[in-house]
């Protein structure tokens, strides 16, 4: 009985903690501050682990903590990332009928025009390189962006409450989900936890109002739905996922083997295709019409912006991520090193175009070698694959982390927790008023994290790994 009371005192302060932590985070930290922001994100860190160590059975009280932390940042603006701006600069845009697609942020202003309200404002915040770019955001993100402006008039506050607010609601639906999948898969409820109350969500997600979360309910929602055996509502739910984010598009191969493994339900056929219901033909149907689902709901989700100049508009920005923008990279930095020795220069526009390629073979190896035939299988693939993407990107922000870092709930692998933790290393770069990297720091972040996807692959864990 008296441990039980010690135990219960120690979870109320952490707790107490925790909140008191997250309102400094919240209001009382700047960007370049990075002594402060690593040393509160590490107290952050360590005590929301073991706060799940402590009340992992008490699903409820966890539930309500991670809504109490993410209200403390309701009336909060974004301190470690300016990318919001862009989102109401494009949101107030189509809120006018003015395709988002068409001109830079630069070129309305060149022309003289401003279309929106607070437009300098906007411009000021999301800074020289957003507004000198096409918008890349695809369409079921500009809707978030959409409603943020029909519903927030002119207040930039009020487009951050509504940005964040969907947000939140994702990440509800994340958890829901995710309770429901691992205990279908019999595996431990709680691990949801480690993305629900992991801090590194809390502040890149809602603080700072990166759309990861959404796309990831959806790619979560079509998981479950596929191993529910819905194939066709899946392939249209990962259609949206791919149009909040294009990362899911990367592991499309991925699903292959686990759409072709299941036994369609006849409700999902209509009734004049029912004899076609037999091998090795059904298989075959079932993954196209998988595939073309989900690739036409992504597409089909342009239809109201659809213009001469998208494509061309839309594909252009998306390349520069690949050959111009570098940032918090790991195999890149190593071979741009060996191109500034060798060559001379910087040679990330022959690296861009190469990595990808590498990339691909990666994703294709992991599709037909390895058997992913399973939810429970597949799962780890997706891990690995989007794993493989990111150690070849040129370009790797914080917060695009959350996406292994949630397939890893429901699997064994616990790197990307690791990853989640260290990542945030990444925010040395940051000062008053310039951005440069500390290449020592990013040293750290990697050699950690690869440290402990030696560990996990080692002999010994594999042993305790059974699928």
């Amino acid at each position: 009985m008296f441990q039980i009371l010690k135990d219960y005192k120690i979870s109320v302060l952490i707790m107490l903690s925790l909140l008191a932590l997250y309102w400094t985070f919240a209001y009382d930290l700047e960007r370049h501050n990075f002594a402060k922001l690593i040393s509160l994100y590490a107290a952050l860190f360590f005590l929301s682990l073991k706060l799940i160590q402590f009340l992992k059975l008490n699903f409820k009280t966890l539930l309500i903590l991670g809504i109490l932390v993410r209200l403390i940042f309701v009336i909060a603006l974004p301190n470690l990332s300016q990318d919001y701006f862009r989102f109401l600069w494009d949101g107030r845009l189509t809120a006018q009928g003015l395709n988002p697609y068409l001109f830079t942020p630069d070129q309305w202003t060149q022309s003289g025009t401003f279309p929106i309200e607070q437009a300098n404002e906007l411009l000021k915040g999301m800074g020289s390189l957003s507004a000198r770019h096409y918008s890349n955001y695809p369409p079921v993100n500009q809707f978030f962006f959409w409603l943020s402006g029909i519903l927030s008039g002119n207040s930039i506050f009020g487009g951050v409450l509504v940005l964040r607010l969907c947000i939140i609601t994702a990440d509800l639906g994340i958890l829901l989900i995710g309770r429901k999948l691992l205990e279908s898969l019999n595996l431990p409820q709680h691990q949801i936890f480690w993305y629900f109350l992991n801090p590194f969500i809390v502040i890149e997600l809602t603080g700072n109002l990166h759309f990861e979360g959404v796309m990831l309910f959806f790619l979560l929602a079509a998981l479950y739905l596929l191993h529910r055996e819905k194939w066709v509502w899946s392939a249209v739910v990962l259609g949206l996922s791919i149009s909040v984010k294009l990362v899911p598009l990367l592991l499309l191969p991925l699903f292959y083997q686990l759409v072709i493994s299941q036994t369609p339900g006849l409700a999902q056929i209509p009734e004049n295709l029912n004899h076609l219901v037999r091998k090795p033909f059904p298989s075959i149907i079932r993954l196209s019409a998988f595939y073309a689902l989900a690739i036409l709901v992504f597409l089909g989700s342009f239809a109201p912006f659809i213009t001469p100049d998208l494509i061309n508009h839309f594909t252009s920005t998306i390349a520069l991520w690949f050959e111009k923008f570098e940032f918090n990279a790991s195999v890149y930095y190593i071979i741009r090193y060996i191109g500034f020795q060798t060559k001379g220069f910087n040679i990330i526009a022959t690296a861009g175009q190469e990595l990808p390629k590498y990339v691909i073979a990666g994703l294709l190896l992991l599709t037909f070698i390895r058997k992913n035939n399973t939810t429970i299988r597949l799962l780890p693939a997706l891990l690995f694959g989007i794993s493989i993407y990111f150690l070849l990107s040129t370009t790797i922000h914080p917060w695009y982390v959350a996406t292994p870092l949630l397939i890893s709930v429901f699997t064994k692998y616990k790197y990307a927790i690791v990853w989640s933790g260290v990542v945030m290393l990444s925010y040395s770069a940051y000062h008053i008023d310039s951005v440069s990297e500390n290449l020592w720091l990013i040293a750290l972040e990697y050699v950690v994290l690869i440290s402990f996807v030696l560990y996990e692959f080692s002999l010994k864990k594999l042993k305790d790994i059974n699928y």
